[in-house]
């Protein structure tokens, strides 16, 4: 192995000098030079050079014999000179073209296949095809050509074209399996006899697709992929650009920003609904014990007080009136499966997305918090706006109930009257709304655009639910999940968690139970199959510093990008149709 290592130094070092070698480069400007002439396509004034300086220098041998006579004779007869004037004559004449059989003037035999040799040239990287046994004929056929590889632009193989050779090798009679090592051992040249597919399909005009992936992929551990090597490995959020989906099980398609034009094989979004829908959660079937009334915990937030010693004007926890008794949330959990929610919905594959370049002086983006209770979406909208309040802010909510000591109409709440907001509500104005003591509460459209119009970040913390209400190309929501970690590192961070409140008489520790944490961990599996088409970006709250590291870090790479992904949707639809209708979210694929 030493000696293998030496060996390819060497070539490495070989291969460095010539690539470096002054004669090299001008040969490429020639090169260069002769394809512009090529192009101007000129004509030749004398296609007989040769032949009219051979009869020149005859009639410069009869004229009388002066210097010049001489010099003039002895440059033409010089090699150098001959041979500039036998390339002159093979350019004008073309005679460097190849030379094409005659046509066979008697008609081919209907019944006879048309056979083509086909020569690539091997590397490291794969040739860029699958091959399938046809359960009809037998045969070896070409399953399908990447985009971008070797065989796609060689231009010479096709989708459905017939192997009947390999490097001379009859292919009849064999499996798939066995060929593969046939290619493995062939050297620097591969060789293919191949039956032409009777229709090659343009595809010239296809229209770009790109998407934006919702799940992980990694080929190595699918045992189902047609080949590893041809499989194109992606995290949840890539972008992806389709450029075949002519197969049910099997797209083609390529990383966005990666640099490399060569298309794999990704599952299509039939096969991954399909995997899902075989791959049920087990704890879904599993119910879990109620509490007795003495263990249940029925507390609920008292008002929508700023939960920061800091006041910060407009801080509120969503209108979901904080934690929920253990009683409600087994009824709503027993009545979601009931309904057939974990049936019906989808998981979450593929959405279409186009590049959106930001104008200079348009207005931020609105950025969504979700995730269930107890996660830290709060605490990490409180983080953001300490640390920059001159960039971010919260969107003031609107109440009904008569203000309070020191409280401050647009700083602290907006107060109007029952009519007034039961009129809102009527015309889609509220996001979010509900209410508490007999008193309403929202937050609503005209609070985020008031923020997003003072050139601010506006920050919302909503349940995904809401999120139709804005996801228009008006506000452009980017909608950041966050999400439990495992049960394991949830006792370890979780199990007396302290939160800073400014209500006196609340202790400063909250204790969550292993009913707290399980509950936790099946609404953010429970938002994150009915709404994850919706999220932009998924964070792991495992850690509070480290998720607000992660979450302030995306914020800026978004803010900062050139080219941001939206989805397509987004272009063809209004804000109105956006907010009124009821949950439907078109566009995916």
């Amino acid at each position: 192995m030493p000696g293998s290592c030496t060996d390819r130094e060497e070539d490495y070092r070989f291969l460095h000098s010539m690539l470096m070698e002054k004669k090299l480069h001008l040969l490429f400007k020639i090169h260069e030079q002769l394809r512009q002439f090529e192009k101007r396509s000129p004509v030749p004034v004398q296609q007989h050079a040769m032949d009219l300086a051979s009869d020149l220098f005859e009639d410069l041998m009869r004229l009388s014999w002066t210097n010049e006579v001489k010099e003039l004779a002895a440059l033409f007869s010089k090699p150098h000179f001959k041979s500039l004037f036998f390339v002159h004559d093979a350019v004008a004449q073309r005679d460097f073209e190849p030379t094409l059989p005659s046509v066979p003037d008697g008609p081919l035999e209907e019944d006879e296949d048309s056979v083509k040799i086909v020569s690539l040239v091997k590397t490291k990287e794969p040739l860029g095809a699958t091959i399938k046994k046809d359960e009809s004929t037998g045969a070896i056929v070409v399953a399908r050509v990447m985009r971008g590889s070797a065989a796609e632009k060689s231009g010479l193989i096709h989708e459905g074209d017939e192997l009947k050779e390999v490097n001379g090798i009859s292919l009849e009679d064999r499996k798939p399996k066995e060929i593969l090592p046939l290619l493995a051992r062939s050297q620097g040249e591969v060789k293919f006899t191949i039956v032409p597919a009777l229709k090659q399909e343009d595809t010239s005009s296809r229209k770009k697709l790109f998407v934006r992936a919702l799940f992980d992929y990694n080929p190595d551990d699918d045992p189902t992929v047609p080949c590893k090597d041809a499989a194109v490995a992606f995290r949840w959020g890539d972008i992806l650009q389709i450029v075949d989906k002519d197969d049910d099980a099997w797209w083609q398609a390529c990383q966005v920003g990666e640099g490399s034009a060569r298309a794999g094989l990704i599952p299509s979004q039939q096969l991954h609904e399909r995997r899902v829908a075989l791959q049920r959660p087990k704890a879904l079937f599993n119910p879990r014990r109620l509490k007795s009334k003495d263990e249940r915990d029925v507390s609920e937030d008292e008002d929508y007080r700023a939960i920061s010693g800091i006041h910060i004007a407009g801080l509120r926890r969503s209108f979901r009136l904080g934690r929920r008794s253990s009683l409600v949330k087994e009824a709503a959990r027993s009545r979601r499966w009931s309904s057939g929610v974990h049936v019906s919905l989808p998981p979450p594959t593929y959405i279409e997305v186009i590049p959106y370049t930001k104008d200079t002086g348009e207005q931020h983006r609105l950025v969504v918090l979700v995730g269930p209770s107890g996660v830290g979406v709060n605490e990490l909208k409180r983080r953001l706006l300490l640390f920059d309040p001159d960039r971010y802010a919260v969107a003031v909510p609107y109440t009904t109930r008569e203000p309070k000591k020191q409280e401050k109409e647009g700083t602290d709440y907006h107060f109007v009257s029952l009519h007034k907001f039961e009129e809102d509500i009527l015309n889609y104005r509220f996001i979010e709304y509900g209410r508490y003591s007999g008193h309403y509460y929202g937050i609503s459209l005209d609070s985020v655009k008031r923020v997003k119009t003072a050139g601010k970040v506006c920050l919302l913390d909503i349940h995904p639910s809401k999120i139709k209400h804005v996801y228009s190309s008006e506000f452009k929501p980017y909608v950041v999940f966050v999400k439990p970690p495992r049960i394991e590192e949830l006792r370890l961070t979780r199990r007396r968690s302290k939160f800073i409140c400014d209500d006196e008489g609340k202790s400063p520790v909250r204790d969550f139970s292993e009913d707290d944490f399980e509950d936790m961990i099946y609404l953010a599996k429970t938002m994150e199959a009915q709404y994850g088409r919706l999220f932009d970006k998924v964070i792991v709250n495992g850690d509070i510093a480290a998720a607000f590291r992660e979450l302030k870090a995306d914020l800026r790479r978004i803010e900062e990008a050139t080219v941001q992904w939206i989805p397509t949707e987004w272009m063809c639809c209004s804000p109105t149709q956006a907010r009124k209708r009821c949950g439907h979210v078109s566009g995916w694929i």
